[in-house]
């Protein structure tokens, strides 16, 4: 894979770029999922972090920051420690970013389930059979309730209306699918699994990192990035 991802992360410096409409479009999102998630502690986890645009633009300000521990996972190790600067500075004590790669689940798997899971910037940059393997190990990835936010282009042949089959096929409800008139070609979906899924039997533990939560991970690989799109 040759794109260099830390120049591809200057397109955010531009207010009139595609991924800067992309980014706003995820964090409000991302505020509204934390909003609404359930009382108590909330584990988020971004899977391909990059330099942590998506969460570090709205944990520092969010009013449930003190109940959120994220982990946020990136390969490219200027990047993650760019994410773990900015984290730093604005004193998220309970973010880690992790050099890792987000393909191998065992990377994270200590985080699993999440309330919150960002699969941004992948799906536009794997295979389509990769993508459908994520849609599906995601249900063993959240917690009942949790909320998915995921991105990929548009640009023909557009895959997101089969994305967005997989999640529902898959059992997940969509939350949204919102148009972007300032970038048309990009596309970020919201998607929540079920209050009722996945329930623990009697006397389990769902904890991160626990047996249970661990149960259901698919072996092998998710992912494998091909490139960018």
């Amino acid at each position: 894979m040759n794109q260099d991802w830390v120049r591809w992360h200057e397109a955010y410096d531009d207010p009139a770029s595609y991924l800067s409409a992309r980014l706003a479009c995820v964090q409000a999102h991302l505020s509204d999922a934390l909003t609404a998630a359930a009382p108590g502690p909330v584990r988020l986890l971004s899977l391909c972090a990059g330099q942590g645009n998506d969460v570090l633009g709205v944990l520092p300000g969010h009013p449930r920051r003190a109940d959120v521990t994220a982990v946020l996972v990136e390969y490219d190790g200027h990047n993650a420690a760019v994410a773990a600067d900015r984290a730093g500075r604005a004193g998220l004590t309970n973010l880690e970013v992790r050099q890792a790669d987000a393909g191998v689940a065992a990377n994270y798997a200590d985080m699993l389930p999440a309330d919150v899971l960002l699969l941004c910037g992948i799906f536009g940059n794997v295979s389509d059979e990769d993508v459908r393997r994520t849609v599906l190990a995601a249900t063993a990835m959240c917690v009942p309730g949790a909320t998915v936010i995921w991105t990929r282009h548009r640009i023909p042949p557009d895959l997101t209306p089969q994305l967005r089959a997989w999640f529902t096929e898959a059992g997940f409800a969509e939350v949204a699918f919102p148009q972007l008139p300032a970038a048309p070609l990009a596309g970020v979906g919201v998607a929540r699994w079920p209050a009722a899924a996945h329930r623990s039997a009697p006397g389990s533990s769902n904890a991160p990192g626990s047996e249970n939560a661990r149960s259901s991970l698919p072996e092998g690989r998710l992912f494998t990035f091909r490139g960018a799109d």
